[in-house]
């Protein structure tokens, strides 16, 4: 299937949310499926968004389910890594990852699943997290800051660009891009059945789907069953991820 939702209803619908691991609340609303589950649910996609409060601390932990996670808001850190402006991030399930730290003006994350399954965070703080790691790749890929065009340099593109976000290429198909279109431009999505399925995820202008446009911070789940997606911006131009999930994810 193909699961589609508009980045302006979602951040419409953002409420205070208390961290599970702080107990402090910040803001968050939902893409897709619940916010966080402790079993395995539904092969349906889970997607979510975290708007994290001035100087906000997540402390280290890992998911039973791979995910991408986009930085778009804000600045603080990942890690030891500094984290500001559009930053993807992948990490393979049962991989451990931060602090995540906010700054004063806070800091924003997207955070996007191919299935619902074991997603509630396990905390390194907490006694009992060894009993439940379990075998996995390990990788934790964090991008450089990535640079979006302004409003008519987009707009106004000739060519498709098709910019690889992360250096080195994997085998089991993990893979994630950012597509820059000028206004009405097309181009074909990676073929979905060649890994664990994709997301496409508005970071600038608009994307234009079954008779609707889809504006900034906007996501389309794509699932292994479908033909390749056929993304086509709008107006203003388009500058969307394109999120890669190894076959693994699905299994």
């Amino acid at each position: 299937m193909i699961y589609a939702r508009s980045g302006s209803e979602v951040m419409q619908s953002r409420t205070l949310v208390t961290s599970p691991g702080s107990g402090l609340q910040h803001w968050g609303a939902q893409f897709f499926g619940p916010r966080y589950v402790t079993t395995e649910t539904s092969s349906a996609p889970q997607a979510l968004m975290t708007d994290m409060s001035p100087d906000e601390t997540i402390l280290a932990h890992f998911h039973g389910v791979s995910q991408f996670q986009v930085f778009a808001g804000g600045a603080g850190k990942m890690a030891r890594h500094d984290v500001n402006g559009i930053v993807v991030q992948f990490k393979d399930h049962h991989t451990a990852y931060g602090p995540v730290v906010a700054g004063a003006q806070g800091l924003r994350f997207f955070a996007m699943r191919m299935r619902t399954a074991n997603s509630g965070p396990v905390y390194l703080d907490k006694p009992g997290y060894r009993e439940k790691l379990q075998p996995s790749k390990r990788r934790n890929l964090l991008s450089p800051p990535l640079l979006l065009s302004n409003d008519l340099v987009l707009q106004h593109r000739k060519e498709v660009a098709n910019e690889a976000v992360y250096a080195d290429a994997y085998d089991d198909g993990l893979d994630a891009r950012l597509l820059r279109l000028g206004a009405g431009m097309s181009v074909k999505a990676p073929d979905p059945s060649l890994a664990g399925g994709l997301y496409l995820f508005v970071v600038n202008g608009s994307l234009e789907w079954s008779g609707a446009m889809l504006p900034l911070w906007s996501m389309v789940a794509i699932e292994t069953g479908e033909a390749p997606f056929s993304i086509t911006a709008g107006a203003q131009g388009l500058e969307v991820l394109v999120l890669q999930f190894p076959r693994e994810a699905l299994s």
